[in-house]
């Protein structure tokens, strides 16, 4: 059952946090919240060493206060500090870098695809449809968290995690 929970939270999780922050522009903190409970019951439950668990844990709190240095700067949202921070302790420090550069990859083709659209009239029957509206005004944003989710979605099959289940 352990292993099930191992194979589907983190994706699921991962899921909503892209859906939502491109239909909303808004990661909820529950989905930080449930990554860092499930983490550290699903660890525990399939025996990684508590020194494991412990550098998992100091590599989302390194890369909680960077993000959110980045956050104070204006560079990305809470919900993206936030949520990078939460899935640096499902990857663990091996996968930092990868996760990193990935990230940063579909960040910045998201964001060329968005701007890019920004600079041409969106069309009117997509004007009626609040999420696309929003994704198209310059006044906004990139909903980043997509590209988070996304790194992490491939990123995780590498993971102690993943390779600790017994169906891999």
């Amino acid at each position: 059952m352990i292993e099930y929970a191992a194979l589907l939270i983190f994706p699921l999780a991962m899921a909503y946090a892209a859906f939502s922050d491109l239909f909303t522009m808004t990661i909820s903190n529950l989905i930080s919240v449930v990554l860092l409970v499930a983490f550290l019951a699903i660890a525990i439950a399939l025996g990684l060493p508590w020194q494991q668990i412990g550098l998992h844990l100091a590599c989302g709190a390194a890369v909680l206060t960077i993000a959110f240095a980045m956050f104070c700067f204006g560079w990305i949202g809470g919900g993206d500090a936030k949520l990078a921070a939460a899935t640096a302790v499902w990857l663990g420090w091996s996968h930092l870098m990868s996760y990193g550069l990935i990230a940063s990859i579909f960040g910045g083709l998201l964001t060329i695809i968005i701007v890019g659209a920004r600079f041409k009239p969106l069309p009117a029957f997509l004007s009626r449809y609040a999420w696309i509206a929003r994704l198209h005004d310059q006044k906004e944003g990139i909903p980043y968290g997509i590209a988070l989710a996304a790194a992490g979605l491939v990123v995780y099959p590498q993971t102690q995690i993943w390779l600790a289940t017994t169906f891999v």
